[in-house]
């Protein structure tokens, strides 16, 4: 299997998360929306130093500069055995209240077209799933386009579940800005 012989590393380069990011946003209809710069990841991103072990080696946290409120996010990079960067997982920590431990939210998973079915998606979210186990985390979670359906079924078929009875909420742009002054 082609995801056996793969690299999972934390990231360390910028534009190749920009440019699979770019593709993610097309593939959902949704470049227009996309307000990613090199710069900005940079500054959101908690990146690994060059001398970082790949993901699933005997290090079972990332080495990764720490995550803080300004940089909450890291970023899985897979690439192939030719060196082509195939796919990646956006992700930041979360909470759970109820359980008491920390998990993980996957922001964006990726793997470009040209390299589905080799099993880079499910590589990925098997460092992901190993991250939690380490952190004695709770869960692994993220959310999934209803119209997604191939990847429901990949999800699916890995042992997610959907969460029908939550609805996604979120406040942005304008509505965010007036929030945060409501009570002024």
């Amino acid at each position: 299997m082609a995801a056996n012989t793969a690299t999972v590393r934390h990231a360390r380069h910028v534009p190749a998360i920009l440019e699979l990011i770019r593709e993610l946003a097309d593939y959902e209809h949704a470049l227009d929306a996309v307000e990613a710069t090199e710069d900005k990841l940079l500054d959101t991103i908690a990146f690994a130093p060059s001398d970082s072990p790949a993901a699933g080696s005997s290090s079972t946290l990332p080495q990764t500069e720490p995550t803080s409120p300004s940089k909450p996010a890291r970023c899985l990079v897979l690439t192939t055995p030719s060196g082509t960067v195939a796919g990646i997982a956006l992700y930041f920590y979360n909470y759970s209240t109820w359980r008491a431990r920390p998990g993980i939210y996957l922001e964006d998973l990726y793997v470009r077209q040209s390299e589905r079915g080799k099993g880079y998606g499910k590589r990925l979210l098997v460092e992901l799933a190993k991250e939690v186990v380490a952190l004695k985390g709770g869960r692994l979670e993220w959310v999934v386009l209803k119209w997604n359906e191939p990847s429901i079924k990949f999800y699916e078929s890995i042992g997610a579940k959907m969460m029908s009875e939550w609805v996604g909420m979120r406040v942005d742009g304008d509505a965010l800005n007036k929030l945060a002054t409501l009570l002024d």
